[in-house]
């Protein structure tokens, strides 16, 4: 079993360290000389992990769609389908910007795309939106867009057989990105998952992800809303049987108020992280490989929990 400890100094929690934080430390260490300065700022554009863009879900706040990476057939591969979910019908539902950029209006008429809108982002990548049943400008025209900005609804123009969002990420050169990752969820090729959608809500954008949280290999299996205010999320990494949970806040971010996140694995005792923090709670991580799992979190007085659940 790994957790926060229930004692902490302070609850302001600093995004986790990536390999960003470490060059920069080494920047520092080697920049008695000019030249060990110039390479360090000439090699920094290029780091991947700094230009990194966090996308959101491209529907409303609350919405859940699957999200679909065909692994054979799919044009191109690694594109994303986003489907109907549940009952809940997708066809013209708001399609928002996944992260901020400038927005190129096009349309193919009853081939390919159809009716889409390309999204350049700030670090140079690009999103795509495809079969679009409207979009919010004409075909050539620009605009610039944050995230959550709505550019079109969901539709069937181009080449589509039925009402669902094309949808795909691509690398500053225009590789696609086949493993595509939207509000914490990576969907690798061959995957359909259910994803919630956290775009918008109350009205600002909490700067970390849960698979963030939960750390490397953890991937998010299930999600409930806490009303407006938060939404609690349980992941599982399929390489060491660990679940986990976090808890992230929709609203007075950056001011500790009272949030929790707890697990508890059927016939064992639970582990909660409560307290008052900044952005989330978490992450709570417990071994639990073929056992069902009791799970769910609160901001303020809004809380969730489960009933005993993914028992695989």
């Amino acid at each position: 079993m790994s957790g926060i400890s229930p004692i902490r100094t302070t609850p302001i929690r600093p995004r986790p360290a990536g390999r960003w934080v470490l060059a920069a430390l080494a920047a520092l260490t080697l920049a008695a000389t000019p030249a060990a300065t110039a390479a360090a700022a000439a090699a920094a554009p290029d780091d991947p992990v700094t230009l990194a863009i966090a996308h959101r879900s491209p529907f409303s706040c609350g919405k859940t769609f699957y999200a679909n990476n065909w692994s054979g057939g799919h044009n191109p591969s690694g594109s994303i389908d986003w489907q109907s979910y549940n009952g809940d019908a997708i066809n013209g539902e708001n399609v928002r910007a996944t992260a901020a950029g400038t927005a190129t209006f096009d349309d193919e008429g009853a081939t390919s795309y159809g009716k889409w809108v390309q999204i350049v982002h700030s670090d140079g990548t690009r999103t795509r939106y495809a079969h679009l049943a409207t979009m919010v400008r004409a075909p050539g025209q620009t605009m610039s867009v944050s995230r959550g900005t709505v550019i079109g609804t969901v539709g069937s123009t181009g080449g589509s057989s039925a009402p669902h969002l094309h949808y795909e990420q691509r690398t500053a050169s225009g590789v696609v990105d086949t493993s595509p990752t939207v509000d914490g969820v990576t969907v690798f090729l061959g995957q359909k998952k259910a994803v919630t959608s956290t775009n918008g809500c109350g009205g600002s954008s909490n700067p970390y992800t849960p698979a963030e949280v939960c750390g490397s290999g953890f991937s998010v299996i299930d999600s409930a809303a806490l009303g407006t205010v938060g939404r609690t999320y349980l992941l599982y990494n399929a390489g060491n049987g660990n679940n986990c949970v976090v808890t992230l806040k929709l609203t007075n971010l950056g001011t500790p108020t009272a949030v929790s996140a707890f697990l508890e694995p059927q016939g064992a005792s639970r582990t909660t992280d409560s307290g008052n923090f900044s952005y989330y709670a978490g992450p709570v991580k417990r071994s639990a490989p073929g056992t069902c799992v009791k799970w769910g979190g609160s901001v303020g007085s809004t809380s969730y929990t489960s009933p005993f659940e993914h028992c695989g």
